[in-house]
């Protein structure tokens, strides 16, 4: 079993939302995901979304994005980003989605293959110090923090942790947040998360950071190829 991540499908969900408007690189950028994917990941295999999967409005128009997604090899797990508006409750999201997917919200995600494995994760917000942060982003990022504390704390037991958050962990000086504070207190190596495109990737931060390893996992920053997380 493998991990794989990549972030950020931004997917039609029946919008009228040509991604190549963004650059030309993403023109087809779908079937350029489809096309690396299938060389890489195994039916064995984990892919971690974390957000911004669907522009879609409500559940039913991200259906046919998400079952896409399923039928492609691996285990897919899913969190929510900040345009993933169809992300209505948990349990309607679950019910309706691919076997082979796993929305994840407060609680973990535990492969059969490697019980002592977990995967945690949250959206996140902005970071608190950020120009422009207001009172009610500090109200949204710290339900987040608690989010991921619910999730973390759903995984005891296990010996390491793979997070997942759609937000970086970073203010825009680059320094590490509340969330990378409370990260430390369980046995996570690896950090994933997505949001950043265009000009939000000059002075992108990754790599390994005081024991946790920081991966940015926007689907054109890794040119639409799922990125190798561990194994």
């Amino acid at each position: 079993m493998r991990v794989f991540a990549i972030g950020d499908l931004h997917l039609p969900g029946e919008q009228d939302k040509p991604m190549d408007i963004f650059g030309a690189h993403w023109e087809g950028h779908w079937g350029k995901i489809m096309k690396n994917w299938l060389k890489s990941v195994t039916q064995q295999d984990i892919v971690l979304i974390p957000g911004d999967i669907s522009w879609a409005m409500t559940l039913e128009e991200a259906l046919p994005d998400l079952d896409g997604i399923g039928a492609l090899p691996g285990t897919k797990i899913l969190i929510k980003g900040n345009h993933d508006y169809w992300w209505s409750s948990i349990s309607r999201v679950r019910d309706q989605t691919h076997e082979s997917i796993y929305p994840l919200q407060n609680d973990s995600f535990n492969p059969k293959d490697a019980p002592r494995l977990a995967f945690c994760g949250t959206r996140g917000w902005i970071t608190p110090g950020t120009r422009g942060f207001t009172d009610h982003d500090e109200k949204i990022f710290n339900r987040e923090l608690n989010r991921l504390k619910l999730s973390l704390d759903s995984a005891l037991g296990a010996e390491e942790i793979i997070v997942m958050l759609h937000f970086p962990p970073f203010d825009d000086k680059g320094r590490e947040n509340e969330i990378c504070h409370l990260i430390r207190q369980y046995p996570v190596k690896h950090v994933v998360f997505g949001h950043l495109h265009g000009e939000s990737l000059r002075g992108v931060i990754e790599g390994e950071i005081n024991g946790l390893t920081y991966h940015l996992v926007s689907c054109d920053y890794l040119d639409f190829n799922p990125k190798p997380i561990g194994e």
